[in-house]
């Protein structure tokens, strides 16, 4: 790996954190919105806020993994330990990093999990 390689990856890794908190504060306030808009209405306008109210939840669960892998590739690069796969100890190749910087498994570790969890 190349040496300043973490580094640029730590910048590219703390932007798409930023992101996804501004992300996760605008659908706080979004969701903020439906809850005081709702009154009582007919049973449509109630399943239509409700589906609303779970996509903006998923949405969000789906951004805390995404932030929580995020935290812990900027931990490994802290550690000196970035780019090493979890499960099998071997380097993770640049390429692959630089498509998913919080990839914290190796292409085939990553598969075989992704299988057992079919």
């Amino acid at each position: 790996m190349k040496k300043d390689f973490p580094e640029k990856q730590k910048k590219k890794l703390i932007a798409q954190r930023n992101e996804i908190l501004d992300s996760l504060v605008g659908r706080n306030e979004q969701l903020a919105s439906l809850v005081n808009t709702v009154e009582a209405g007919d049973d449509a306008d109630i399943a239509s806020d409700t589906i609303d109210r779970t996509l903006l939840n998923s949405l969000g669960e789906a951004d805390q993994k995404r932030l929580a892998m995020i935290d812990a590739a900027i931990e490994s690069i802290n550690r000196g330990t970035y780019g090493i796969c979890l499960l099998c100890g071997k380097p993770i190749p640049e390429e692959r990093l630089e498509i998913v910087p919080y990839a914290a498994l190796c292409v085939n570790c990553q598969a075989i999990e992704e299988r057992k969890n079919r």
